[in-house]
């Protein structure tokens, strides 16, 4: 035993009454606010209008949870379609697993349709929107916490978390001390947010590539805080598939990061195709000139 360990939640649920109040809900939610109202500002300071990081969220959000829960069953399915799983708790969002692959690909795939409906170009939007988005993942870790779930390999460090299985919501490991892979992940998140935001400042990056930043950052903490996790997940050549995805997709950020540099290098003056709708003409299609563009 340590020394000195963190201790686990108590309790994980609340009631007001009938209505259960989840913690790992509560910070879902607590994310996706701070996201768009990160992404609002900073929206607004490249060219945007207000309300339009709003509007597309409602495209975003639903996007971005079915695709992270889409994800994380068919990455993880023993739970659900394996011996004694239980294929209802497949849609049991509120007792964790949502694969940020999965929400940022689907959630890219709400941001072009929200995009398009209002005329904005996606990379500028994307660009806008990272940092907030990273910040949205660091909250969203601490309903790990409260869930009791996604910790490493048995350890004595003074930083140890003390799990007890009282709020595992999946099979535990066993009550015991771990390496808390949830807070590694928060903290390394908020110093991706950090990262994207200097650099932006700093280099004023456009063309989608201050978002091709984040995700790179990001895979590279990804990849050794998976090596350190425990819970069930299927490998590929030794490694966790999460971690191989990890590996491709910093590839890919990369690629596009050099890539874009070279092509179109700066940052974009315009951000919307054509003159920016105005709030009572949400949608408005772009001209033939700006699609070209």
């Amino acid at each position: 035993m340590p020394s000195f360990s963190i201790p686990s939640p108590a309790q994980g649920v609340w009631h007001l009454g009938p209505l259960p109040l989840r913690a790992y809900a509560l910070c879902i939610i607590a994310g996706i606010i701070v996201a768009v109202w990160m992404g609002e500002r900073r929206w607004v300071a490249r060219g945007g209008k207000p309300g339009e990081v709003t509007e597309i969220a409602t495209w975003m959000v639903p996007f971005g949870i079915i695709g992270g829960r889409i994800y994380h069953v068919i990455t993880t399915p023993e739970p659900y379609f394996g011996a004694g799983g239980k294929p209802l708790h497949a849609v049991y969002l509120w007792q964790g697993g949502l694969g940020i692959w999965g929400a940022i690909a689907l959630g890219g795939v709400g941001a072009w349709i929200g995009c398009r409906r209002r005329g904005i170009k996606l990379p500028p939007f994307a660009d806008a929107l990272a940092p907030g988005i990273v910040v949205a993942q660091a909250i969203g870790r601490l309903g790990n916490y409260f869930n009791q779930e996604l910790y490493g390999r048995a350890s004595d460090l003074p930083w140890a978390v003390h799990i007890t299985c009282a709020n595992q919501a999946r099979p535990c490991t066993g009550e015991g001390y771990y390496h808390p892979t949830f807070l590694y992940e928060l903290l390394w998140n908020l110093g991706v947010a950090a990262l994207v935001i200097w650099a932006d400042r700093r280099f004023r990056l456009g063309h989608g590539r201050a978002f091709a930043l984040y995700v790179a950052a990001y895979t590279v903490g990804r990849a050794w805080i998976e090596a350190l996790r425990i819970d069930p997940a299927n490998d590929i050549l030794g490694l966790r598939l999460n971690v191989w995805t990890s590996l491709l997709v910093f590839l890919g950020a990369v690629t596009y990061f050099v890539v874009s540099a070279r092509l179109r290098p700066g940052r974009e003056t315009v951000v919307h195709r054509g003159p920016a709708p105005s709030d009572d003409a949400p949608g408005g299609a772009p001209s033939d000139e700006e699609v070209r563009a």
